[in-house]
């Protein structure tokens, strides 16, 4: 623990979202957060990844080793990166979770102990280092991403008291969205208000780009990989159904991905001709592209944040996200900002077709937003402080049992 006043926190994030030598391209955002505030506190990062063998293999090797789950370690600029063997399909989920949170525990404090320890996801990480906070005698903080934990906790009601006990036990805690918070709170109970912090991911692209009027096509993007659960096959129909209307030319979905991965989109959006593919584009050129768009149609079928969202809005461009979902919660009232059921291609054509039909006056509340108060809160400046003051928080609460 640190003595003097003057030095920084030391904080120590469990994440199975971290960029490390394991797998280099997970998202950013957990290491955007911690470069953010690498002026503030001295943070290390513990990175975990899943390795997963067939029930059978893993209950023999379980049985037949000393040590804990670890199967692999190393260093890496910001802390350790790990494999750890874990069953799939959820089975051993707690057990295992809990003998990780027990290794790391010894791991940590052959390091020197921290002043707090944070999980990156309630149902996962949280298990983690509510089991080591509580060997260290050392407070706690989560995060609650929205997608892995509805998941889980959807799919785990046998879990429910430890995930409850997990989550009241956190001395603070950081949706990533309204609505992530919400769910959490329907399955495990209230959580107080003094302990929770909305938390948005921060993007580097957050300087507002005023609307352009008069715009070319509508958008939507994300890595053709992933088309099932960004809903392509829905935006598909959507689309169809609105250039049959005359309501729309057509939609260009940009993103990259291999041969096969365009190819497996063109067959599910056979229907609908007027999609084109347009290939990635690097950072700068995706702001250009939104700023000269129509409006940005991204109605996923899961979506813990979606920083698309937040990075069309900076560039100028109008949104349809999905209800229940990703931005929900943020934008409530706000015109230019449409949630639709992912799950009914009617009402995302009818979403469609309101950013044409109404893009001039989507474009101008979006402008006026971009100069405001509440579009501060996604930028990176006002993401760090916010995260910033709930790490301290956490850190001068001290250890309390889960």
């Amino acid at each position: 623990m640190h003595d003097k006043a003057c030095e920084r926190p030391h904080i120590v994030h469990v994440s199975g979202d971290f960029p490390d030598p394991f797998a280099p391209n997970k998202t950013p955002v957990v290491r955007s957060l911690i470069d953010l505030t690498a002026d503030q506190f001295r943070h290390g990062v513990i990175s975990i990844n899943r390795v997963s063998p067939s029930p059978v293999r893993f209950l023999k090797s379980a049985m037949s080793r000393d040590s804990g789950p670890v199967m692999y370690a190393t260093e890496f600029p910001y802390g350790i990166a790990l494999q750890y063997q874990a069953a799939g399909r959820g089975i051993f989920h707690a057990s295992t979770l809990r003998c990780l949170g027990d290794e790391l525990a010894s791991i940590i404090a052959r390091q020197g102990t921290p002043d707090l320890l944070v999980g990156h996801k309630l149902t996962i990480e949280g298990l983690v280092v509510a089991r080591a906070a509580a060997r260290l005698n050392i407070p706690y903080a989560l995060c609650i991403q929205g997608n892995t934990d509805a998941k889980i906790l959807t799919m785990r009601p046998d879990l429910q008291r430890l995930f409850g006990q997990t989550l009241h036990g956190a001395a603070h805690v950081f949706p990533f969205a309204p609505w992530a918070l919400g769910m959490a709170e329907r399955h495990l109970g209230k959580v107080r208000p003094t302990s929770v912090t909305l938390l948005p991911c921060p993007t580097d692209l957050d300087e507002p780009m005023p609307p352009t009027q008069g715009g070319d096509r509508l958008i939507s993007v994300f890595h053709l990989r992933h088309h099932a659960v960004k809903n392509l096959a829905g935006l598909a129909m959507a689309t169809q159904h609105c250039v049959h209307q005359g309501i729309i030319s057509g939609l260009d979905v940009i993103g990259g991905g291999t041969g096969a991965d365009l190819a497996k989109c063109r067959s599910v959006a056979r229907r609908a001709p007027q999609i084109t593919f347009a290939g990635p584009l690097a950072r700068d050129a995706l702001r250009r592209r939104m700023n000269r768009a129509i409006g940005l149609a991204l109605p996923s079928r899961r979506e813990s944040f979606g920083l698309v969202f937040i990075e069309a809005l900076f560039a100028g461009l109008p949104i349809i996200y999905p209800a229940g979902a990703a931005v929900d919660g943020y934008f409530d009232d706000l015109p230019f900002a449409l949630p639709v059921d992912a799950r009914n291609p009617r009402a995302i054509a009818r979403g469609m077709a309101k950013l044409v039909t109404e893009e001039r006056q989507l474009k101008a509340a979006l402008a006026s937003w971009q100069q405001g108060t509440h579009a501060e809160q996604f930028r990176r400046a006002s993401i760090a402080g916010q995260f910033a003051q709930g790490l301290e928080c956490a850190v001068h609460q001290g250890f309390k049992p889960a």
